[in-house]
């Protein structure tokens, strides 16, 4: 209504016709017009309004039919073009996004719009400002709020979401059985590669030990000949050796028939004394055989007293003409 004097609030432009042509726009704040001449004939708010889009069916790529709403946000940028481009913007709007967001639906499979819904709503903002760009209106932000889907869509992709997780947890069951087998058989490898070395090792030990036992039994087999030896040499070694071998003829008749049946017996079992006398006089004779008079000339390396060295030499003449007489009478 032309008051003559008129505030136009912050964010509108009010369009003005003198005579029922285009005038000009109001701006914010105070405005003069003249009465009955001039006339207001569209108020455009410049903010940012939303418009609802209404629930719509499309079809996508892949041959599935969707129902699709949205919201679509804009804003009018010129108050003349909208006033005088288009005869309803908001309904034009509307039906620009609604073709705009079919269209668009149509280039793109089911999988991709669930993906890739921010794409699908630029794609349907850039078409939405390409048309509207000569109305005056600028189309800011297009949101898709919600997609509901045929009941027999929606179970197969139910189907498919449990398939996938089954697959997934039968994945990681075989690589959790996988990996347990891994570690089984490498412990089993390690233990088997531990046990080897350890019975190599005591192998090494037992062998080792033997060969010492048979180094030590052979050293005190040879040290107890020798002293044996340096025994029977001795005066009153003889008694000893004849008490040793009446002891061992004594024990080895402890033992009789109790490892087999069959016995070798002398005749004169009881006689001791006669066997003792016999392995004595083999022992006497196998040592005198065996065991060669030594020459006069190496004695000298073995005294350093001429006294003692001439009666060596005469002690050992004497031992070998006593050899020389035994061995003739026998």
């Amino acid at each position: 209504m032309n008051t003559v004097v008129l505030f136009v609030p912050q964010q509108e432009a009010w369009v003005v016709e003198r005579m029922g042509r285009f005038h000009r726009i109001l701006e914010p704040g105070l405005n003069f017009l003249i009465p009955i001449v001039d006339r207001i004939k569209y108020v455009n708010s410049l903010k940012e309004i939303a418009i609802d889009i209404p629930k719509q069916s499309a079809i996508t790529k892949d041959n599935v039919a969707l129902t699709i709403d949205g919201v679509l946000y804009l804003r009018i940028k010129d108050p003349y073009k909208a006033s005088y481009g288009v005869e309803d913007p908001e309904f034009a709007i509307t039906q620009l996004a609604q073709t705009n967001m079919r269209s668009e639906i149509g280039k793109m499979s089911l999988d991709t719009i669930f993906r890739e819904r921010e794409t699908l709503n630029t794609g349907i903002v850039e078409s939405i400002n390409k048309a509207a760009d000569a109305w005056g209106i600028a189309c800011l932000r297009y949101e898709i709020r919600d997609i509901k889907l045929p009941t027999r869509v929606q179970e197969a992709m139910q189907l498919q979401v449990e398939a996938e997780r089954r697959k997934r947890a039968q994945i990681l069951e075989s690589e959790g059985i996988r990996e347990s087998n891994i570690n089984v058989a490498e412990g089993q490898k390690r233990a088997k590669i531990l046990s080897s070395e350890a019975e190599m090792q005591e192998k090494i030990n037992f062998a080792k030990g033997e060969s010492d036992g048979v180094i030590l039994k052979a050293k005190a087999r040879a040290e107890s000949i020798e002293r044996i030896g340096k025994s029977l040499a001795k005066h009153s070694g003889q008694d000893a050796g004849s008490l040793i071998v009446a002891e061992q003829y004594v024990t080895a008749f402890q033992h009789l028939a109790k490892k087999s049946n069959t016995l070798l017996l002398p005749s004169d079992v009881g006689n001791v004394s006669g066997m003792v006398s016999q392995a004595m006089t083999i022992y006497k004779q196998l040592s005198k055989t065996q065991s060669p008079t030594v020459s006069d000339d190496g004695l000298e390396e073995y005294f350093s007293d001429d006294e003692e060295l001439k009666n060596a030499k005469s002690n050992n003449k004497q031992n070998g003409s006593s050899s020389l007489k035994h061995n003739a009478s026998s």
